[in-house]
Order: structure tokens, then sequence, then C-alpha cells
């Protein structure tokens, strides 16, 4: 996860954050990180470039995104065999 985590400071630009301050259960939007709908449109782009996963439903959104370890999980059960 830690790879995630510093893929995802990365794509957002997130400057005031080190990988390592990221929880893997802290809630990326609202009361954790703060993230906001723009943030999730750049993770939906990671999750495309980095790991060739195409979200197929919006309202996954919020349950893939809760957490470092639930876009882990989401990447793990959805990453395409030969990446």
């Amino acid at each position: 996860m830690a790879d995630l985590k510093e893929q995802i400071v990365a794509q957002l630009n997130l400057q005031d954050v080190k990988p390592q301050d990221i929880g893997n259960d802290e809630p990326l939007f609202k009361d954790g990180l703060g993230l906001d709908s723009i943030d999730a449109l750049e993770l939906i782009v990671l999750l495309q470039q980095e790991y060739k996963i195409k979200l197929s439903n919006a309202e996954e959104g919020p349950k893939v995104f809760h957490s470092v370890r639930t876009m882990a999980e989401y990447i793990t059960a959805h990453q395409p065999s030969n990446a």
C-alpha cells in the first residue's frame, strides 16, 4: 500500500502530505484527507493510467475511494491478469 500512497500523493500534488502520514483506513474524503470531487476524478485517472482499471459504475466511487485500503482491495480484485 506504500506504493499506492506515493501514487496518490503524486497524482493529487499533495505537497503538505507525506505518504507515510496517510493511514491505511483513514478516510480520503471529508474528515480524513479532505479530498474533493476534483481529487476523485484524479484518482479515477490514476486507476486507469497505473493499473488499467476503469471504474465501471460511478456509484462504486465512494466505496472504492473510501480509504487507501479500499482502493488497494479494488485494484487487487480488478487488475487485469496481464498487468
